[in-house]
């Protein structure tokens, strides 16, 4: 009996040490995402924190599915292609910095696609929360920029627009699109109320208005949207879909008398006529947005080897706003292709994803919506060095490569096994 009990109590502290090593590794996930929005300096708090957290699962090894092979291998092409271009301007530094962003982020989507292979649902709420507390503080500095408290708009706000925690206010309005629209759904399956949800999106949902970015309204519209949508097509009966369009109604209803009310103040209405419209100067013209890509295609198609990172700008006024002209002429045409390639494998992946039964299709389809709407916004903006669109692009394609039966109940490492009735399907709405 003493030998018994001491196995068994020994067998409980091996079982609390795996336990925690379990909570490590989401505490660590947590302040992946939580730092994601601290964008300020360089390097940012979300490098030390990758670092950390790939340290951290590389402990008990991390497992990795044949499935994620197409993405990897087109990752890898287009940073290859990125380098081969990198090559003539290896002695100017920002190249060089250019170059080693792309493949430290191509890095990130990996080990995040990866690491869905165990505890799923809860490295994704893990996830899910950190990134709410970055949104929200990126959003608290974006108002207090705007609105110069405690003189803080030389910090937070870029020629009059809040930019929060990012230098550019068109890379803050996007990366608040995620939280906004997961709280919306949480609102649709009941697990928020309407008033407690409108909290959740309230300061995000501001900091959006205070960007001025017409593609960060069009990103979270469109998101918004397609995340409706799917939830409606993937509900399991008519009562279900009933209450997912009675409390979108609602949910909008909401957003358009708390923008009603933000207009009501003259100095966000005028900036946001200005901004709302879609003939700006820069845009129009010969030698505005446009008329530069389409005088880029002729010169990019006689460069295989693409103009170089950064040097679109020194052919023409400025950066090409595209990110599949950038993919070329930054990453040469090996680049380029394998970007196409790898845009065109993520929507078959994606697409797929939503439509399957699973215990995590919830997260998938709001994962989906934001990133399918955000490869769309590629043709509006540089999408290539975001965080947050290499961190949708790795959970898309780690849940695609999950087995939707069996993923779900297997454990991390040191975790207990989960209950199969404790598992929420996406078929169920908490109650009221």
């Amino acid at each position: 009996m003493s030998a018994l009990a001491d196995g068994a109590g020994h067998d409980g502290g091996r079982g609390s040490l795996r336990v925690s090593l379990a909570s490590i590794k989401r505490g660590t996930l947590w302040l992946l995402t939580a730092s994601s929005g601290f964008a300020l300096i360089e390097p940012s708090p979300y490098e030390f924190f990758f670092l950390l957290t790939l340290f951290v699962f590389a402990l008990t090894g991390i497992r990795f599915s044949q499935k994620l092979l197409p993405m990897v291998v087109l990752l890898l092409l287009y940073n290859i292609g990125g380098i081969f271009s990198l090559i003539p301007w290896m002695d100017e530094a920002p190249s060089v910095r250019f170059t080693a962003v792309s493949v430290y982020l191509m890095i990130t989507a990996i080990f995040l696609a990866a690491i869905m292979a165990e505890d799923p649902l809860g490295r994704l709420e893990t996830l899910r929360k950190g990134y709410l507390f970055s949104a929200w503080c990126a959003s608290l500095a974006g108002i207090l920029g705007y609105f110069n408290i405690g003189g803080l708009s030389d910090v937070f706000a870029y020629a009059g627009r809040a930019s929060g925690t990012f230098k550019d206010p068109n890379v803050l309005g996007p990366f608040l699109v995620v939280p906004i629209t997961y709280a919306l759904q949480h609102i649709l399956i009941g697990r928020l109320g309407l008033i407690r949800g409108f909290l959740v999106m309230s300061v995000p949902l501001m900091a959006v208005l205070l960007a001025f970015s017409r593609g960060a309204w069009g990103n979270l519209a469109g998101s918004a949207l397609m995340m409706v949508g799917l939830m409606f097509l993937t509900a399991p009966d008519a009562s279900r879909r009933a209450r997912i369009v009675a409390l979108t109604l609602a949910a909008l209803g909401g957003i358009l008398a708390a923008l009603l009310i933000a207009l009501s103040f003259e100095s966000i209405r005028d900036i946001f006529e200005i901004r709302a419209s879609l003939n700006q100067s820069y845009d129009q013209g010969v030698t505005g947005r446009f008329g530069s890509q389409l005088r880029s295609l002729p010169l990019l198609l006689d460069a295989p080897n693409g103009l170089g990172p950064l040097r679109f700008r020194w052919h023409f006024p400025e950066d090409p706003h595209n990110v599949y002209i950038n993919a070329f002429a930054s990453y040469g045409w090996l680049g380029g292709i394998a970007y196409l390639g790898l845009i065109v494998t993520t929507c078959y992946v994606g697409w797929r994803l939503v439509f399957t039964r699973s215990p995590w299709q919830n997260h998938a389809i709001v994962l989906w919506s934001v990133l399918f709407i955000t490869i769309l916004q590629g043709v509006q903006i540089d999408t290539d060095h975001w965080r947050h669109f290499y961190l949708l692009l790795g959970l898309v394609w780690g849940l695609a490569a999950l087995s939707p039966d069996r993923a779900a109940l297997r454990p991390a490492r040191g975790q207990a096994p989960a209950d199969p009735a404790q598992i929420i399907r996406p078929d169920s709405y908490p109650a009221r």
